[in-house]
């Protein structure tokens, strides 16, 4: 007999452990390198840059939020044409800063779209991303990430960096405000 998924996360509980946080999230941003991507990069050549790997979860995750109503975005320090590609022109997200470490000016643009802290969810793993972890609403981080990111962080994730982590964090906040899922009939 198959066993349940996350049956050792318990997504639920969490959700229903942080529910008064996540019921205030309107928009989720996420750091790329060591979150969306398990930290490697692989220089392409000229034409395409240094280039990174994405889990299909986690962009499948963020058309189901969008559908919901929440804004999704992300704030990187890395750039590079692939994930212009990736997060620009295919999962055209709300909003895409990419090549600043310095993370909080893309952060006070989110602010200026007329969003609250307490609204918005920030997941990061490095140093350059603790003034936004510290700041918003809900944070989250992987398990590799820094003793000093975790002790900020409210939840640490069960899967890996590049494992689909950000749908982990992105399945917790729809079960905390009960979004929907559009799911086709034959």
């Amino acid at each position: 007999m198959a066993k349940p998924m996350y049956e050792k996360v318990r997504l639920k509980e969490t959700a229903e452990q942080f529910k008064d946080k996540l019921s205030k999230i309107k928009v989720c941003i996420f750091d790329i390198d060591g979150v969306l991507t398990n930290g490697g990069i692989a220089w392409w050549g000229e034409e395409i840059g240094f280039n990174r790997t994405c889990h299909i979860h986690d962009g499948y995750g963020f058309k189901i939020l969008r559908e919901a109503g929440i804004k999704v975005g992300i704030i990187s320090g890395g750039d590079s044409k692939g994930l212009r590609k990736r997060f620009v022109e295919t999962l055209k997200l709300d909003f895409v800063f990419l090549g600043n470490e310095d993370k909080r000016e893309a952060y006070k643009e989110v602010l200026a779209m007329g969003f609250k802290d307490e609204e918005i969810l920030f997941m990061g793993d490095e140093f350059i991303d603790v003034p936004l972890l510290k700041r918003v609403g809900f944070s989250a981080t992987v398990p590799n990430a820094s003793y000093e990111i975790q002790e900020i962080c409210d939840y640490i994730t069960h899967r890996e960096a590049g494992d689909a982590c950000a749908r982990e964090v992105m399945d917790i906040l729809r079960y905390a405000q009960n979004l929907p899922v559009k799911v086709l009939e034959f």
